[in-house]
């Protein structure tokens, strides 16, 4: 029986060896002692290949309508809008970070925000059109979600807005067996692949410039070592422990 004992004993350690501390689990644990958070002004930045919706409209629409990139068949304002939506071609930004625009020419779009193009353009098309207006939109906004959540993928953010808690919200929030003190993000910065760390049991990221993700991001979320740890151990062994525990109590008691 004292065999038997042992190997009881011995899975019980092994399951309490495998448990999630609750420090491991909880976010933002030091937040109640911070009362205001100041994110990082958001700037969509554009970076090479990037696709671009560039929209310039006027009153005057036949004239508007030359500086625009139309899709094949469009050569005339009567046709420029289906739907109230233009009929534009995106812009693919070049490796260089160049896009070229019908009248201007060759432009330096990457490493500006979609603002400071919007105004760059601006100056140049009132130069043609007393009332011009210029709309700039980033249409390959994606970020990637993988590791332990509920719902890993790569989703399309329409208004080209997303926090890093939004992002985890839409892959279904991160898995008991994810780690919280350990995610990463994997950023391109001017053609280069940067690493960052970011520790969600704490507030940090709440005012930090990773608060807000940007196109392309990809979030991964590790296994803690409970996962790590019960890699090879059934999810399940818990019930089974339970189970086997009564068994043992049972046969104890017919022992005796």
């Amino acid at each position: 029986m004292s065999k038997n004992l042992f190997v009881f004993f011995g899975l019980v350690c092994l399951i309490l060896s495998s448990c999630t501390s609750k420090e491991e689990i909880l976010y933002f644990q030091d937040v109640q002692e911070r009362q205001n958070f100041r994110p990082e002004n958001y700037k969509s930045i554009i970076k090479n290949n990037d696709r671009l919706s560039i929209n310039v409209s006027s009153a005057d629409m036949t004239s508007a309508s030359r500086f625009n990139r139309l899709v094949p068949g469009i050569s005339d304002a009567s046709d420029f809008r289906a739907n109230g939506q233009p009929l534009l071609q995106d812009y693919l930004v070049s490796n260089e970070g160049f896009v070229n625009l019908p009248t201007l020419g060759k432009w330096k779009v990457a490493g500006k925000s979609r603002f400071e193009l919007e105004q760059e353009l601006l100056e140049e098309y009132q130069k043609y059109l007393k009332d011009a207006a210029v709309n700039v939109r980033i249409t390959n906004f994606k970020i990637t979600v993988l590791g332990e959540v509920q719902r890993p993928g790569t989703y399309t953010i329409p208004d080209e807005r997303v926090t890093i808690l939004q992002a985890l919200g839409l892959a279904g929030d991160l898995t008991l067996y994810g780690k919280r003190n350990d995610v990463l993000l994997f950023r391109d910065r001017n053609g280069v692949e940067e690493t960052y760390k970011i520790d969600l049991t704490t507030s940090d990221v709440l005012d930090s410039d990773l608060y807000y993700l940007q196109q392309n991001d990809v979030l991964y979320v590790g296994p803690n070592n409970a996962q790590v740890n019960g890699a090879s151990f059934n999810r399940n062994n818990p019930l089974y422990v339970s189970i086997a525990s009564l068994l043992l109590s049972v046969v104890i008691l017919i022992a005796r």
